[in-house]
């Protein structure tokens, strides 16, 4: 009894006016649009598109940063971003022996570019919100692949004569580092929108073990542990250079601790302060980055909002398995959306059928009926003879304390103690709870099982087996299991 399911659950996300100003005050694209709004066409650049080192002096300075090799870089990096994101656009010499003269210590006689305002340049300040994130989602990418490119130092030894980098030689695959990166950033983000997640820093060890430990093992190894301390090493690397973008708040690992642990494991004991060995938190620009790029690659990330312009059918299908809170959010905003007139109607419509998630539809849809209030009791009322939403109608009524509403028929009382019980299973809920309704439904009617195997619902068994492994009186059980045995018999027999 099981249906596709949301690969994660789904986010709240802040609106795109909300996340747009976050992008625009992230440090790394806020200093490359000052840098774009500063360039003009004496800007001396090199044939890639980088600043040239006499440059960077100055674009340090422009942006306020210290006047040595630290804030040369940071203007670098910055710079960088610009060009990737389309902020300045670089025109090729038309001249391919062109270039400075030989005294010009900028650039020698390497080919040099001519800076121009990029189209997006303009998008940053009179563009949409929209158009404002697709730019940060370009630098995102762009800030992606610096967190998973090697050190410089890990290949400044590599480069040969004609400029190209072995590869094989540094030991470094992009497709695994970024699947590395990647599978972090999942795990973080799984961590943030989780039911129950408080949005609480992660340590940096429990993400670097959510990739390294197995699930099935029981206390790690010392090869494990050291694995472990390597990929806290190289995160805490990758976090400080995606922190500028703003996908996350970091507090690096304690630079103490490398002195003090030297060659030896960098993973924390259980007496330390874990705050040293580094603390991460996605935004929620974070959340926005992260679901954008897991959209991109196919991943089923839904955010709460997606459903406020289908149809019933949808909505009741797409909460289906979205937690308690998730699933009374996206009502709300699609009855907010659509309005009470006619939402009644067209979700008892949707509610109906035999597949196996419509026991959880008519469960959510008892909830949709109770937000939308009074205006329902007519469409209800409707259905007070419909052989699968009758029972549902009556319970809602009874709970307003409607009057006038007919008594069901025992077959309608316990098709619908049947389709409860499928709801729960389907929803995949707390054991404890669904034992005491499976015990409760079934205390209710004498002889319950002596009855509900004749019940015509396709999950009649699945639900009878199910109260045969959760009833904890074992003469109960017994007697559930039997009868699933003969609601299987009589479902193969036609009968």
């Amino acid at each position: 009894m099981s249906a596709e399911r949301p690969t994660l659950p789904p986010v709240r996300l802040h609106t795109e006016a909300e996340l747009a100003r976050d992008a625009l005050a992230a440090p790394l694209l806020a200093r490359a649009a000052r840098l774009a709004r500063w360039a003009g066409p004496d800007t001396r650049v090199g044939a890639g598109g980088e600043l040239v080192d006499a440059q960077l002096p100055a674009a340090a300075e422009h942006l306020g940063l210290a006047p040595d090799e630290d804030g040369a870089a940071e203007a670098s990096e910055a710079w960088r971003l610009a060009v990737d994101t389309g902020l300045v656009d670089i025109e090729e010499p038309a001249d391919p022996e062109g270039g400075f003269d030989e005294d010009d210590e900028a650039g020698g006689d390497e080919e040099l570019g001519t800076v121009t305002a990029g189209e997006n340049l303009a998008l940053l300040t009179g563009g949409s919100p929209a158009d404002v994130l697709a730019i940060w989602l370009d630098g995102l990418e762009a800030a992606h692949a610096d967190a998973t490119a090697p050190a410089f130092d890990d290949f400044a030894d590599l480069v040969g004569e004609d400029g190209s980098i072995d590869f094989e030689a540094l030991d470094w695959d992009p497709e695994t580092e970024a699947e590395f990166l990647d599978g972090v950033l999942g795990n973080l983000y799984l961590l943030t929108v989780g039911e129950g997640a408080d949005g609480a820093p992660v340590p940096l060890p429990a993400l670097a073990a959510s990739m390294i430990v197995p699930d099935d093992m029981g206390e790690p190894t010392d090869d494990v542990l050291e694995q472990v301390s390597d990929a806290m090493m190289r995160l805490d690397d990758q976090f400080r250079v995606l922190e500028p973008i703003g996908i996350v708040e970091y507090h690096p690992v304690d630079e103490a601790l490398l002195v003090e642990e030297g060659e030896e494991d960098a993973s924390p004991s259980d007496e330390e302060d874990v705050t040293r060995y580094g603390m991460v938190r996605l935004t929620p620009l974070g959340l926005y980055g992260i679901r954008a790029r897991m959209l991109e690659a196919g991943v089923d990330a839904p955010a709460i909002g997606d459903l406020v312009d289908k149809g019933a059918d949808a909505l009741l299908g797409g909460i289906a398995h979205y937690p308690e809170a998730a699933a009374r959010a996206e009502i709300q905003l699609w009855l907010a959306r659509r309005g009470s007139d006619g939402a009644a109607a067209e979700l008892l419509d949707a509610a109906r059928g035999d597949d196996p998630v419509a026991p959880l539809r008519r469960l959510h849809c008892q909830e949709a009926l109770a937000l939308v209030g009074g205006e329902a009791d007519a469409a209800v009322r409707a259905v007070l003879d419909d052989p699968q939403l009758g029972g549902l109608a009556r319970v809602w009524l009874a709970e307003r304390g409607a009057e006038g509403v007919p008594a069901p028929s025992e077959a309608m009382v316990f098709w619908l103690a049947i389709d409860t019980i499928a709801a729960q299973l389907e929803a995949d809920g707390d054991l404890d709870e669904l034992q005491g309704l499976v015990e409760g439904l079934s205390g209710q009617h004498g002889g319950f099982f002596d009855e509900a195997w004749r019940v015509d619902h396709p999950a009649t068994a699945d639900v009878l087996e199910a109260m045969g492994r959760l009833h904890s009186d074992k003469k109960q059980a017994k007697e559930a299991r039997k009868a699933a045995f003969k609601a299987r018999s009589r479902a193969g027999s036609g009968d």
